[in-house]
C-alpha cells in the first residue's frame, strides 16, 4: 500500500514528524534525499500569589552529553552544563549565543525530542524526562507548537491544508475553520488561505509556519532563529505576529536567535556559552 506521506531525510526532525504522522493515522514512509520522488515528498532539512504557573521547565538543573569515538577511545562531548531555566506562561523568551553554545540542543530537549543525560523538563505540569516515548509524542502534539527556520510546510497543500493537517496531528478530531480564518488574519494572510508555499513569499511561509504552530492553542512556541532565511522587512513583520500573538493569544514564546534585533522583541533575553546559561 503506498504511503500517504513520504518524508525526505531521517534527521532529528524528520523522525518526530514520522511518529506524529503516523499517530494521525497516516502511513509514512522515510526515503532518502537521492530516492527523492517529485511532488510528494515533505522536505526536512536539516511569584504573586495571582502570578501564572510555570509552564516550561522546572528548575532541576540538566545536563546533556553527546558520545562519539576518536581514534577509537570513546569521547563525551557536554553539550549542556547544569542549565536551569523556567518561563512563566506568556512570557516571550529570547535565547541567543554563539554556535555551538548548546541552544540548539536546549530547544531539542525542550520540544521532547531529546531527553536529557540528568534532570527534568517540565511542560505545563508533565513531565517529558519521565515519559515514555508514546507519552512524551503527545505531550508535544497537545502541548508544543514549533517554528523552524526552513518553515518546513508540505509544498501540496495550501495554507489552510497546513493547519488543517496540525489539527488533525493533534488528534483530538479538531476542525475549527473560525480558528484558523481567526489566526490567518491576525497574521495578515486571510487572502493567502487557498495559496501553496511556493505560491507565497518566504515571508508568507514563515507566517504560515507560525500560524500552523499555535493553532492548536499549545501551552509553549518553540522558534529556532525563525527569521534566519528572512530579509530585513520580513524579519520585523514575522516578528510583530510573534509579539501579537503573545499579547493576544498571552502566548508562551522560546525563541532561539543570533539577531539583536530579533532579541529585543522579546521581554527577556538569555545568554547562553559554552552549555551553560551566563
Amino acid at each position: 500500500m503506498s504511503p500517504d506521506v513520504l518524508i525526505l531525510g531521517a534527521g532529528v526532525a524528520g523522525l518526530s514528524a514520522a511518529i506524529d504522522l503516523s499517530r494521525a493515522g497516516l502511513r509514512v514512509e522515510i526515503i532518502e534525499a537521492r530516492d527523492r520522488i517529485g511532488g510528494r515528498v515533505f522536505t526536512q532539512d536539516d511569584d504573586t500569589p495571582a502570578s501564572p504557573p510555570v509552564v516550561v521547565i522546572s528548575h532541576h538543573a540538566w545536563e546533556t552529553t553527546y558520545g562519539g569515538w576518536t581514534q577509537r577511545v570513546k569521547v563525551d562531548v557536554p553539550a549542556l552544563r547544569g542549565v536551569s531555566l523556567a518561563a512563566q506562561e506568556g512570557e516571550f523568551v529570547a535565547v541567543m549565543g554563539p554556535s555551538g553554545c548548546g541552544k540548539s540542543t536546549m530547544l531539542h530537549l525542550l520540544g521532547g525530542l531529546l531527553t536529557p543525560t540528568s534532570g527534568r523538563i517540565v511542560v505545563d505540569g508533565e513531565d517529558l524526562t519521565a515519559a515514555s516515548d508514546a507519552k512524551r509524542t503527545d505531550i508535544r502534539r497537545r502541548k508544543i507548537g514549533f517554528v523552524f527556520q526552513r518553515f518546513n510546510l508540505f509544498p501540496t497543500l495550501t495554507a489552510d491544508g497546513n493547519l488543517r493537517l496540525a489539527e488533525r496531528i493533534h488528534g483530538n478530531g479538531a476542525d475549527d475553520p473560525a480558528r484558523r480564518r481567526e489566526i490567518l488574519r491576525m497574521l495578515h494572510l486571510e487572502d493567502k488561505m487557498h495559496h501553496k508555499p511556493l505560491e507565497l513569499s518566504g515571508g508568507e511561509q514563515q507566517r504560515v509556519a507560525l500560524a500552523r504552530a499555535v493553532v492548536n492553542r499549545p501551552a509553549i512556541v518553540l522558534a529556532d532563529e525563525p527569521t534566519g532565511n528572512l530579509d530585513s522587512e520580513n524579519s520585523a513583520l514575522v516578528l510583530k505576529m510573534f509579539r501579537e500573538l503573545n499579547d493576544r493569544f498571552n502566548q508562551t514564546i522560546i525563541m532561539i536567535t543570533h539577531n539583536p534585533e530579533a532579541a529585543a522583541a522579546c521581554q527577556r533575553v538569555i545568554q547562553m556559552r559554552d552549555g551553560y546559561i551566563v
